[in-house]
C-alpha cells in the first residue's frame, strides 16, 4: 500500500508528503551547480558548465539565457524540462509587453513561473518540473538588482545570494560566511567564482559568469577574463596558506624558546 504514493502525483501520504515532488528535488541535487550574488548596484549569474564533448558546439549549451532584455535566468536539474520553462516565460515576458506596454517586473515573471511549476504538482498525468532555478534582473525605473529562486514545488522567494544543484548546501554556507550588502562589481563577481570553485575541480573551463549592472546592461564574461580571476583566487590562496605557515612557524619557534628558558631555569635551582 505504501509503494502506491510513490507513483501517484496527486496523492498524499499519510505523513503529508508529495513524494514525486520530493524526487523532482533530488533531480534538482543530481544537476550541474549555479550560483547568484547580489551585490549593492550588481547582480551576478555562475553556472558550472558540464565538459563539452570534442565535435560538439558549445554554443549550443547553455546554462545561463536570457527571458528578457533585463532578465536574467539560470537552473538546475534536467536540460529538457528548463528549456520548456523557458520558452514559456518567454512568451509571458512578450505577451505582457504587448497588453501592458510595459516590461515584466523581476517578481512577476519569477511569480509567473513558480505558478507553472506548482500547477505541475496537483495535476494528473503530468509530473513536476525537474529543475529549480535562479531568476535576476532590473524591474524598469529601477536601479536595484534583484534575485530569485524558484522549486519544483512552486515555492518562490528573493535571495541576496543562493546556490542551487550539486553540493548547493557547501556552496550557500560558503556565500553565508562571505557575502556582504555592499559587495561592488569585482567583488561580486570574484565571490561567485570563489563559490564555484568549491564544487568545480576543473577551473575557470567549466564556469560561466554572467553580470547584469543595470537595466538591459549584462555582460557574459569570456575564458580569458574567467581564468584571470581563477589565477587571482588562486595567488590569494597561496599567500594566506604562506601566512598561516608563518603563523604557525612563529607560534612553534616561540613555544619552543619558553620551554628552552624552562629547561635551562631548572638546574640552576
Amino acid at each position: 500500500m505504501s509503494r502506491s504514493y510513490d507513483r501517484a502525483l496527486t496523492v498524499f501520504s499519510p505523513d503529508g508528503h508529495l513524494f514525486q515532488v520530493e524526487y523532482a528535488l533530488e533531480a534538482v541535487k543530481k544537476g550541474t551547480c549555479a550560483v547568484g550574488v547580489r551585490g549593492a548596484d550588481v547582480v551576478v549569474l555562475g553556472v558550472e558548465k558540464k565538459s563539452i564533448l570534442q565535435l560538439q558546439d558549445p554554443r549550443t549549451v547553455r546554462k545561463v539565457v536570457m527571458l528578457d532584455d533585463h532578465i536574467c535566468f539560470a537552473f538546475a536539474g534536467l536540460t529538457a524540462d528548463g528549456r520548456v520553462l523557458i520558452d514559456k516565460a518567454r512568451v509571458e515576458c512578450q505577451s505582457h509587453r504587448l497588453t501592458v506596454e510595459d516590461p515584466v517586473t523581476v517578481e512577476y515573471i519569477t511569480r509567473h513561473i513558480a505558478g507553472i511549476q506548482q500547477r505541475y504538482t496537483q495535476s494528473g498525468g503530468v509530473r513536476p518540473f525537474g529543475i529549480s532555478t535562479l531568476i535576476v534582473g532590473f524591474d524598469p525605473y529601477d536601479t536595484k538588482p534583484r534575485l530569485y529562486q524558484t522549486e519544483p514545488s512552486g515555492i518562490y522567494s528573493a535571495w541576496k545570494a543562493n546556490a542551487i544543484g550539486r553540493s548547493s548546501k557547501t556552496v550557500r554556507e560558503f556565500l553565508e560566511k562571505n557575502h556582504r550588502d555592499d559587495l561592488t562589481r569585482e567583488e561580486a563577481i570574484k565571490l561567485t567564482v570563489k563559490s564555484l570553485l568549491e564544487v568545480v575541480q576543473t577551473g575557470a573551463k567549466n564556469i560561466e559568469i554572467s553580470v547584469m549592472e543595470s537595466y538591459g546592461k549584462i555582460t557574459h564574461l569570456d575564458l580569458t577574463q574567467i581564468e584571470a580571476i581563477v589565477a587571482e583566487i588562486e595567488r590569494e590562496k597561496e599567500a594566506e596558506a604562506e601566512r598561516k605557515r608563518s603563523r604557525l612557524a612563529a607560534t612553534a619557534a616561540g613555544q619552543a624558546a619558553m620551554t628552552q628558558r624552562a629547561g635551562d631555569a631548572g638546574p640552576s635551582q
